[in-house]
């Protein structure tokens, strides 16, 4: 009996003993093995049997990118302007060996290292340059980490300034400066606003009056040509009454009649001389009865009122912009439309 529970006893160790032996690593996790307390391997992501009592497991170590937020650190910059600066370094560990040997503390050490990196980088700048150039100094910190830590089996990444916290009195002269420059701006864009709707305007201008001297150009040379057509054609209507009369045979007769008739127009009340034809005696014994109704030799008083004329109608296109030459072009052809008009009267 007692063999029995000696043998159950033996059986439950091993057992535990084996199953303690049996050890899973993790994907993205390393372990750090000792044989004895001397380093003996690395074991990798899977299924590991450690031998129990010799072996141990000194170290798990993850191998995904890590991100360390420091605490800011002051700074003080080479124009004597002291700051807070707060980064973050992106590393990964790629000799879990050198990670677990090469240094005691890795991220301790690294978080000094980046914060003397740090001041070393700003005391060679001024304030100006060190708020402006936040890659350059990312570039730098990132290069001299990254060959600072080989060494301890880290690879850095990256590193990022992500805040930079000047003091108060410097913030106040920076908020003047930026809404002096913002000022600046502002009148520097108003001044060429002004300019160019000063110069828009005045090519505008320009457009204008370009304008309206080809426009009165043009109606004086419209005026013009319409002057000279009305001429040629009275001449060419004269010329074919004339022409007409004479295909027609004129007989004395005719003559008379438009003897008369002009003397009819000469005599028609408002005229203050007359001429009189040689041989208005002998038309008038001709043709007494068109003498009587002309009125000669009678005491009729000579009619000396203005003979009516046509009133002047306005030029609508004319407008205080139109220059005086155009303005004298549009009265002479008013002038000449109303001739035109009372001519037609009187031949009614």
């Amino acid at each position: 009996m007692e063999l029995a529970v000696l043998i159950i006893i033996i059986a439950i160790v091993v057992i535990w003993l084996l199953a303690s032996c049996l050890k899973i690593v993790p994907q993205g996790y390393a372990f750090v093995v000792e044989h004895l307390g001397k380093y003996k391997c690395i074991w990798q992501a899977g299924l590991h049997l450690k031998q129990p009592f010799v072996e141990r497991i000194v170290k798990k170590i993850s191998l995904k990118e890590q991100v360390l937020d420091f605490p800011p650190q002051p700074v003080i910059t080479k124009d004597n302007v002291t700051m807070s600066i707060d980064s973050v370094v992106f590393m990964k560990v790629f000799d879990p060996k050198l990670y677990t040997y090469g240094v005691e503390n890795p991220i301790a050490g690294l978080q000094n290292l980046s914060a003397t990196t740090l001041r070393n980088i700003i005391g060679d700048m001024e304030l100006d340059q060190t708020l402006t150039s936040r890659e350059i100094i990312n570039g730098r910190m990132q290069s001299i980490l990254d060959e600072a830590t080989d060494q301890w089996g880290i690879k850095v990444t990256r590193v990022e300034i992500k805040n930079i916290q000047p003091p108060k009195e410097i913030e106040e002269v920076m908020t003047k400066q930026m809404r002096a420059e913002r000022e600046r701006r502002q009148t520097v864009l108003e001044a060429q606003a002004h300019q160019e709707a000063v110069v828009s305007r005045a090519e505008g201008d320009k457009k204008a009056k370009i304008l309206a001297a080809e426009a009165e150009r043009d109606a004086q040379i419209a005026l013009a040509e319409g002057k000279a057509k009305s001429i040629k054609l009275v001449y060419e209507a004269e010329s074919e009454g004339i022409r007409n009369l004479a295909n027609a045979g004129i007989n004395q007769e005719v003559l008379q009649l438009k003897s008369i008739e002009a003397l009819k127009d000469v005599s028609d009340g408002r005229a203050t001389k007359i001429f009189v034809p040689n041989n208005l005696t002998d038309l008038v014994a001709n043709i007494g009865a068109v003498g009587e109704a002309l009125g000669i030799g009678d005491a009729t008083p000579i009619d000396k009122t203005p003979k009516p004329v046509a009133p002047i109608k306005p030029d609508p296109c004319i407008s205080p912009e139109t220059s005086q030459g155009g303005k004298d072009a549009a009265l002479t052809s008013s002038i000449l439309d109303a001739q035109m008009t009372t001519r037609g009267d009187d031949n009614q």
